[in-house]
């Protein structure tokens, strides 16, 4: 008896001690929920103001912050300050209007409260049983994407056709499944294991790691003068590779390649495939979101040939990441590539992201999202004017969607110069791509916010930058101008601009010329601390 009495008295005291030392009960919740939700408008709404990419050197973290774990709780107010002390300075700011790189990462305040309701919920979708409003929904958003993009019901679960669609985290998620789904397919028809995947030149590095996952051989296929893969070169290749003992199992098409945003002819690829038996898998992870708009749908004409298509909603879709919508043709296909439980995908345990699909689909509507997309690309063709009127430069890619590649004329070092420059000011971000041979730089259109006048901002500062270039590195040639006059802005430039006018000795022109270059806000004062020209 005296036993059962400590035990039990140690056990309470465990309990009341564990219970003290709880550092945030529901009340606390509440009010720290609405702080955080405050703090994360607020950064939203003022992100534009903020150095857009971060200024710090790799490893700057680990000083700032303890060697190991606390022993004893921390309040969530020094969490907090920390956040600004050590996490915002190494952010690179995504949702800013200056953020032009990569492709967009898309965000709304619809799918951050689903993301928020998702988390509070808690559960782990891995079977029907284990949540099964988890299961259904993303079924059900599944198919009513499909119905916007005007999916073949071949590829829609509620329909009598035998496909469906699934929630992945990324694209590269996307293109392993449809590869390993690919080549279970394959296996079962023949018993060599001389398996080659095609992926392009312009396609994704996710295809090759796939591949190389997967552990089948990889052949790349070259593309045309538009970066497009076209039927011919593709129907060379796979005779080749039949003729020296592989087998051709599967094909990537990209509709909207990483570098210039291309297209590959689907139309002319997807009977192709069919009649090879190869599977036809489309990775449209930047542009597919454009697909709901009515002018943009015909770029998805041919994928009634595929086997299985992707893109990623968080990319373009508003819904913040990780959002990758896949389809197939024919589930079993997907499925029966895991033999011991019917799966769609790599990992067991699934969050319930379909929740902000359902929020963003049902607070923007169908013609709200079709608005936003038709906006960004509407900036990228501003953008891409103004590139052409500049002769100093060259557009190097058609122009379809909200990506525009350009470049310098002149040398790769130049351009890199340029780019360099800007990366370290951090007023606007671009990262670049070799197109041919040839360094290019990308300016996407990727910011929720992004408006006309930042494009506008942007172009200035890019502006102030090339001065920079141009002059102060060979600064011995730099003539100012004797009239030390301030010229007034033109064309599309904003009125609140003011334009310097400088004349230096240019040899590949054998004379003087003049630049005009327009500045906003800081630019001026920053041309001013380059070039020693008083405002």
């Amino acid at each position: 008896m005296t036993v059962f009495v400590c035990v039990c008295v140690c056990v309470c005291v465990c309990v009341c001690s564990l219970n003290s030392r709880v550092t945030m009960d529901a009340a606390e919740f509440r009010r720290r929920g609405k702080e955080m939700v405050d703090f994360v408008a607020d950064y939203l709404e003022n992100i534009e103001h903020r150095r857009v990419y971060p200024d710090v050197e790799p490893g700057y973290l680990r000083s700032m912050i303890p060697s190991e774990a606390p022993l004893e709780p921390e309040s969530y107010e020094d969490v907090l300050k920390d956040v600004d002390r050590v996490i915002m300075p190494g952010i690179t700011h995504w949702q800013s209007p200056h953020f032009h790189a990569y492709f967009p990462s898309a965000s709304s305040y619809p799918a951050l409260l689903a993301d928020m309701l998702c988390g509070g919920l808690g559960c782990i979708g891995f079977t029907w049983a284990a949540s099964p409003a988890c299961t259904e929904l993303e079924t059900v958003m599944l198919d009513w994407l499909g119905k916007m993009l005007q999916l073949p019901e071949d590829f829609l679960a509620g329909t009598k056709g035998q496909g469906g669609g699934v929630i992945q985290g990324t694209a590269s998620e996307a293109t392993l499944m449809a590869l390993l789904a690919a080549r279970c397919k394959a296996v079962k028809c023949t018993i060599t294991l001389n398996l080659w995947s095609s992926p392009l030149p312009q396609a994704h590095s996710s295809v090759e790691r796939a591949g190389l996952i997967g552990g089948v051989g990889i052949r790349m296929v070259a593309t045309d003068e538009h970066f497009s893969v076209r039927a011919e070169t593709l129907e060379k290749m796979v005779a080749e590779d039949k003729a020296a003992g592989f087998i051709p199992f599967f094909f990537c098409a990209t509709l909207g390649t990483t570098p210039s945003c291309a297209f590959d002819k689907i139309t002319e690829l997807g009977p192709l495939c069919n009649a090879e038996n190869i599977w036809m898998h489309i990775d449209a992870a930047y542009a597919g979101s454009s697909f709901i708009c009515p002018e943009f749908r015909p770029l998805l004409d041919g994928v009634e040939f595929a086997d299985s298509f992707n893109f990623n909603p968080h990319k373009w879709l508003l819904v913040n990441f990780d959002c990758s919508a896949m389809w197939v043709k024919k589930r079993t296909d997907l499925i029966g590539a895991f033999k011991l439980d019917p799966h769609w995908g790599i990992p067991l345990g699934r969050r319930f992201r379909s929740l902000k699909l359902w929020f963003v689909f049902r607070m923007y509507g169908q013609s709200g999202l079709q608005a936003y997309i038709r906006k960004h690309v509407e900036l990228a063709k501003v953008f891409e004017t103004m590139v052409k009127k500049d002769k100093r430069f060259e557009i190097c890619a058609e122009v379809v969607l909200g990506l525009v590649c350009f470049r310098l004329k002149g040398s790769d070092e130049l351009n890199e110069a340029l780019l360099k420059e800007m990366t370290h000011l951090g007023r606007i971000h671009l990262v670049p791509c070799k197109l041919r041979g040839r360094f290019v730089l990308r300016f996407a259109v990727c910011g929720r916010t992004t408006e006309l006048r930042h494009v506008q901002e942007n172009i200035c500062a890019g502006d102030c930058l090339l001065l920079y270039r141009e002059t102060v590195i060979d600064r011995s040639r730099l003539i100012s101008d004797p009239s030390g006059t301030l010229s007034p802005p033109i064309g599309s430039r904003s009125p609140s601009c003011l334009s310097i006018t400088l004349r230096y000795h240019s040899p590949t022109i054998g004379g003087s010329r003049v630049l005009q270059m327009f500045t906003i806000f800081r630019c001026v004062k920053l041309c001013s601390v380059f070039l020693d020209v008083g405002t």
